[in-house]
């Protein structure tokens, strides 16, 4: 596994809960917002719960108010590049576990990346989804290409993608977007009672169903965000992009221009 930035400050923290469930959980509170490090550590994380053997399930959880918040927009540059970041991500597609999202607040940007990333989402009605790339003048990336209209329909996808829309906890769960809907002070006991269940099913039969359910996705995801990387690069030259990334940061309406 890679060496986190400080072995005393993890960025991700790896727990046993028993009954065959592990809980991976994000550890920067209170927004999460994801970086290098910590996508390749939830990957390094899953895949040593891989080969341990010892978990039969999954729970991907965050501390503090936020399960994702996607990048942060208010401080200097990223020190990886975008290329790093999704072979990272594609990293998380290619492990064997079924993996339960608890999503208690925002899941936004590459933060619904990783949340659509799992097999199942347990939502408060306080979370918040969002594939808010359209409104920063971006395209989006993560995988949310194949991923969202896999789960919602493509017609769906697209209003999504174009609008940039927040949906909460109850709409995601009608749209499919999440799977069951639990008391914010309860998502992640839910989640992990979800994790149970798949756990206590016939582990050897659980992974063939996974394998044939999932068939191709890890490929078709790293497939997308090449192209979501290109686009990305793209985008992130013009105006409207410099203009969504102050606005995010000011907390106000973003002024497109269309350059």
């Amino acid at each position: 596994m890679r060496a986190y930035p400080s072995p005393m400050d993890p960025i991700v923290g790896v727990h046993d809960v028993g009954a065959h469930v592990a809980v991976v959980e994000l550890c920067r509170p209170p927004d999460n917002f994801f970086s290098l490090d910590m996508i390749a550590g939830v990957a390094d994380a899953l895949e040593a719960l891989d080969a341990a053997g010892s978990a039969r399930a999954v729970v991907l959880a965050a501390q503090g108010k936020h399960f994702c918040a996607g990048a942060d927009f208010s401080g200097g540059a990223a020190t990886y590049t975008t290329d790093e970041l999704y072979a990272a991500a594609v990293r998380l597609f290619r492990t064997r576990l079924p993996i339960v999202a608890a999503v208690q607040g925002a899941a936004i940007g590459g933060g619904l990346g990783l949340a659509l990333a799992a097999d199942f989402r347990v939502a408060a009605p306080e979370a918040r989804f969002s594939a808010n790339f359209a409104r920063l003048g971006f395209h989006q990336g993560f995988g949310l290409s194949v991923t969202l209209s896999a789960l919602v329909g493509q017609q769906r996808a697209a209003e999504l993608l174009y609008t940039g829309r927040r949906v909460g906890g109850g709409d995601a769960v009608a749209m499919g977007l999440a799977d069951r809907l639990a008391p914010l002070p309860e998502v992640r006991a839910a989640a992990v009672a979800l994790a149970a269940e798949i756990a206590a099913s016939a582990p050897l039969a659980v992974a063939s169903i996974r394998t044939t359910l999932r068939g191709d996705l890890a490929d078709r995801v790293a497939a997308a965000t090449v192209r979501e990387a290109a686009e990305q690069a793209r985008l992130r030259a013009t105006n409207d992009f410099a203009e969504g990334a102050r606005a995010m940061a000011q907390r106000r309406t973003p002024d497109f221009t269309g350059t």
